[in-house]
């Protein structure tokens, strides 16, 4: 299973690739301090998540049959081993 999420792959699932979810809280946080601020909303800027995780759950590939590449690995934000 594939998920956009690293709480998925600790509970089991294969692997996740999705956006960095502290970092975009931290973003968040921003965006309010300039509301409050004084800041019109609109006057804001949509931003796209710059930071993204790929997590690695190696014990369900073995569970599953699967070998990851040692090239993906080495990509990895983070391997549950």
């Amino acid at each position: 299973m594939m998920s956009i999420s690293r709480e998925f792959v600790q509970a089991k699932a294969l692997m996740s690739y999705g956006a960095n979810i502290p970092d975009m809280f931290r973003r968040a946080a921003d965006f309010a301090d300039k509301i409050l601020r004084g800041t019109k909303p609109g006057d804001i800027p949509v931003e796209q998540p710059t930071k993204f995780e790929l997590v690695i759950n190696l014990k369900t590939a073995k569970g599953l049959g699967l070998t990851i590449p040692p090239t993906v690995l080495a990509r990895a934000d983070e391997v549950i081993e």
